[in-house]
């Protein structure tokens, strides 16, 4: 099996206004993912998730409203994200007539340089989590997109 991309697309009942500040701001995003999430919304934006008291390191690579929001995510304090230390996740929003197609992937397993074992590992343990954490997003979007009606 090829570990290199996780890929997956979903459609969300809702606009991509409104999905792209629900994938993109802290305050949407531990909604559905991270149970705490603090950095700015820009390029360049560093900062930080938290997962039960744990925390990992997340910079904002690029956010174009309505269209798309990358992060690279996992590098060590003190680094600056790149690849090679980090995963890097782009989620690209389109819209459709009944809402929103989001498609998310996720890279940098390959280039960590990892054995084989440690990348599938690492593999299967995201691949669990984004199928565990993506499907509360339609749910909450929607939720947030009748609130701001």
């Amino acid at each position: 099996m090829e570990h290199g991309t996780l890929d997956r697309e979903i459609h969300i009942d809702a606009s991509p206004d409104v999905v792209f500040d629900v994938v993109s701001s802290p305050e949407h995003l531990r909604e559905w993912w991270p149970d705490e999430a603090e950095y700015p919304v820009e390029p360049g934006g560093d900062g930080r998730i938290g997962f039960g008291g744990s925390w990992v390191r997340f910079t904002v690579v690029d956010a174009v409203p309505p269209k798309l929001f990358s992060f690279r995510w996992t590098h060590e304090a003190g680094e600056t994200a790149a690849p090679g230390n980090s995963f890097l996740v782009v989620f690209e929003l389109e819209p459709t007539a009944g809402g929103t197609r989001l498609r998310m992937t996720e890279t940098g397993f390959r280039e960590r340089g990892w054995d084989e074992a440690k990348i599938a590992a690492e593999y299967a343990d995201h691949a669990s989590g984004w199928d565990h954490f993506l499907p509360r997003l339609p749910g909450y979007a929607v939720k947030v997109g009748a609130t701001t009606r």
